[in-house]
């Protein structure tokens, strides 16, 4: 099976046996509980929501939760890695999951929240503005972003490998690129939280002026 060509190291780098190996570290029922406290805080002030698309949704451990927050919602999911894609095919469908690059994904229709959480930071500095794109467009109304912040940009080093996370200030770049984007909550995730913990993380909610 030849393997399929990408547009940068960092999507070769989750497409394969990292991001295969990723999906056991990021797969339990401590991660779920944090989950539907991260999201029943960051998403309380958007209201009922009807359907959802994330962008590099691994196996679906951020829309297991959306579907235990909000009955009945439509689920959809973009993901890269092959591994992970089958089983977040499993968990909402094959017809509602885009196996490949983000940058290839087309927004055909859009949903009341598009998410990204720890994706970002992933992502070629050079490519962002593309997936900003497509999370602005994916949204009808809201847009959900969790990512390591910094207010400027910067790489880090991430599990012994370079130029594969990026900090910066995701949700500022996009309110400066959209301007009817308004900010409607903010908040911080903390891995020593007592009951909750999850990666140290910054999250914005931001809503579409109609």
């Amino acid at each position: 099976m030849s393997t399929p060509d990408y547009a940068t190291p960092q999507e070769s780098f989750w497409a394969g046996q990292f991001g295969s190996d990723y999906i056991g570290r990021n797969n339990s029922d401590q991660l779920l509980a944090s989950n539907l406290s991260f999201f029943s805080k960051a998403l309380k002030h958007a209201g009922r929501l009807s359907s959802c698309i994330e962008f590099g949704a691994n196996v679906g451990m951020n829309l297991k939760a959306l579907q235990l927050l909000y009955p009945g919602i439509g689920l959809r999911g973009v993901e890269i890695n092959p591994d992970a894609a089958r089983l977040l095919k499993a968990l909402i469908g094959d017809e509602n999951v885009y196996e490949g690059s983000i940058f290839d994904c087309s927004v055909d229709r859009g949903a009341d929240l598009s998410l990204i959480k720890g994706v970002l930071i992933h992502i070629n500095p050079e490519m962002l503005p593309i997936v900003y794109e497509k999370l602005y467009r994916a949204s009808q109304r809201f847009m959900l972003v969790c990512e390591y912040y910094n207010p400027s940009p910067v790489s880090v080093s991430y599990r012994g490998h370079a130029e594969r996370l990026f900090k910066r200030d995701f949700a500022g770049e996009l309110m400066d690129k959209y301007p009817d984007l308004s900010l409607i909550d903010y908040g911080f995730t903390y891995r020593r939280d007592p009951a909750f913990p999850q990666d140290d993380a910054t999250w914005f909610l931001l809503e579409k002026r109609h």
